[in-house]
């Protein structure tokens, strides 16, 4: 039973979370982190790697030691080492580490000090005072951690769609291996592209169903069977999520389809728009009466209520039916339509490869350009460079263009937003690149006022470019920071910037209802994967996904120009 990238990361995550929980050394911790990120990162199965007999020292940051560990958690889905450290530090210490404001050292604390080892003993001991008494905690601390299990216990589950996509495509793979299967797809959420994923619906024709029900069930994923029916079939999966197979007829293939796809609102717009025809429209196909006149394709039921056909990315109810009615749905992009990529980190900071490593990978993709985009020196974490360190970067790129004329390699960096609305590099610098991203990563809890000054401010300096990852937010892990949309979006449009879409699995960010409203202000967005690896480039068609939840098309997407005419956008003086 192969283990799934995902899973890996997660053991190594845990691992580390543990680790620095018990205050280990901070390199040993970083390097379980570093290899998580590597696993979760990578394009390949690390499993079929093993299998194939890979060398996995070559990934990134894997040396022989962490290459047995990730082999031992591939063949087993376990990891000794960390069962030996569970047994002195409790299992569940690690899911405090999702609780805002709470990193390992207060959760050391909590442990040491009120034996907690749990949200639940959490919680009862916040809603005692118990924790406000503790040194360096204090009643506003106490209070915000009630606030972030409250907010937690409110979310669904619900799994990013990198996770949700390689179980999808592992299902698939797996259904196509029974003869019984003619046609398979995955529905719902999935197919609709969203940024997070609560269950998969996979839609079948078959021969046999009964056999392909058995089939199902015995998915090398499936924890347990909930329910097992000749029609439909549900089963939990070793990751939580819920994954349900419905056997549906070829004649009720479209409409079964375009049903279990939704959204749930735009589905019963559709039924809407078949009661006013006198037609009545479910999973099982388009009837006049009792005659099924449509339904074998979606094309067939959007057809019959007068629409054209809808792109699944589209279907929220968020005005895609007027567009249809009015022929003015949009072109969405497609990944064949980006010329490069704007954001990507080296070796020279906190990236894993060289510039010469990214910009191969940039060239066997068929870019045309890329960015190199570093961080400035107040990003310490990631090692930013300093301005002898950025015109020693410059002076590279310059020879990596020579030996490379069919890519060009844009200068860049990513500047940091500083607390007062300034830039990290003087003008003098930023003067010299052909374009800047810049982004916030310290002081992210300013009040929304504060926070849309502090961007705005800094788009009054001319050398700035594209603002990166908007709103701060990391899914599932950190919410937004308080941030006024619409008048940035207003600022940039007013100034000439430009806004990112993170292509990043746990960014997204513009989420796709920002991505609508940049479009209809006329706001270029750039799509960028913030690699920083090789693999990382891949990230571009997450972004892609987003782009198209947001109605955006080829001019809409500043990196779909080529790069001459890229540049002369950039130029704002």
């Amino acid at each position: 039973m192969p283990v799934h990238n995902q899973e890996i990361a997660g053991v190594l995550e845990k691992m580390a979370d543990l680790l620095e929980i018990e205050g280990a050394n901070p390199f040993r911790v970083r390097a379980y982190r570093n290899a998580a990120f590597t696993v979760e990162s990578e394009a390949r199965s690390i499993s079929d790697m093993i299998e194939e007999g890979d060398d996995l020292t070559e990934l990134p940051g894997i040396g022989k030691d962490l290459a047995a560990k990730i082999s031992e958690i591939a063949r087993t889905g376990k990891l000794h080492q960390l069962e030996e450290l569970e047994e002195k530090l409790p299992e569940d210490l690690s899911t405090l580490m999702g609780i805002g404001g709470l990193g390992p050292k207060r959760i050391h604390i909590l442990h040491e000090e009120l034996g907690i080892s749990t949200v639940d003993e959490l919680k009862q001991a916040a809603e005692r005072g118990e924790i406000q008494r503790l040194k360096g905690f204090g009643r506003k601390t106490e209070k915000k951690i009630l606030e972030e299990i409250a907010s937690k216990a409110t979310e669904e589950k619900r799994i990013k769609f990198i996770v949700a996509d390689e179980i999808a495509r592992s299902i698939l793979s797996y259904l196509k291996g029974s003869r019984d299967v003619r046609q398979a797809v995955v529905a719902g959420s999935y197919r609709r592209k969203k940024e997070t994923v609560g269950d998969l619906d996979v839609l079948v024709i078959c021969v046999d169903q009964e056999k392909v029900m058995d089939y199902f069930t015995r998915f090398e994923d499936v924890r347990t069977i909930v329910s097992k029916g000749t029609t439909r079939s549900t089963v939990i999966l070793r990751s939580g999520l819920q994954m349900d197979l419905r056997a549906v007829p070829e004649v009720s293939y479209g409409a079964a389809l375009h049903y279990f796809t939704g959204s749930r609102l735009h589905s019963i717009a559709i039924r809407k728009l078949g009661q006013e025809k006198g037609l009545k429209i479910n999973e099982y196909g388009v009837f006049h009466g009792d005659d099924r006149i449509a339904g074998l394709t979606e094309d067939e039921v959007f057809h019959s209520v007068g629409l054209p056909y809808i792109e699944p990315e589209l279907r929220e109810d968020r005005g895609e039916i007027e567009a249809a009615r009015r022929h003015a749905l949009p072109h969405l992009i497609t990944l064949r339509h980006i010329r490069g990529d704007l954001h990507t980190h080296t070796k020279a900071t906190d990236g894993r490869n060289t510039l010469e490593e990214m910009v191969r990978a940039a060239v066997d993709i068929g870019y045309e350009y890329i960015a190199i985009t570093n961080h400035s020196p107040e990003v310490t974490i990631a090692h930013g460079m300093d301005k002898k360190a950025l015109l020693r970067q410059m002076d590279e790129i310059d020879r990596v263009n020579e030996r490379f004329p069919e890519i060009t390699v844009l200068k860049s960096a990513e500047v940091d937003i500083l607390l007062d609305g300034s830039l990290d590099y003087p003008d003098d610098i930023l003067k010299k690149l052909d374009f800047t991203v810049c982004s916030i990563h310290y002081h992210q809890r300013l009040p929304e006022e504060k926070q849309t000054e502090r961007v705005i401010r800094a788009m009054d300096n001319p050398y700035f470019t594209i603002l990166a990852h908007p709103t701060g937010r990391l899914i599932n892990e950190r919410k937004p920071y308080e941030i006024d949309m619409e008048r940035v979006m207003e600022a940039a449009r007013e100034k000439g910037c430009f806004l990112e879409l993170n292509a990043h699995p746990d960014r997204l960010d513009l989420n796709d209802i920002n991505c609508k409203a940049a479009k209809e202000m006329g706001i270029g967005i750039a799509i960028s994967t913030d690699a920083h690896s090789v693999s990382d480039l891949n990230y571009m068609y997450l972004g892609i996904n987003q782009a198209r939840r947001g109605w955006l098309e080829t001019g809409d997407v500043i990196n779909c120009l080529p790069v001459d005419e890229l540049k002369r956008r950039f130029n704002r003086r």
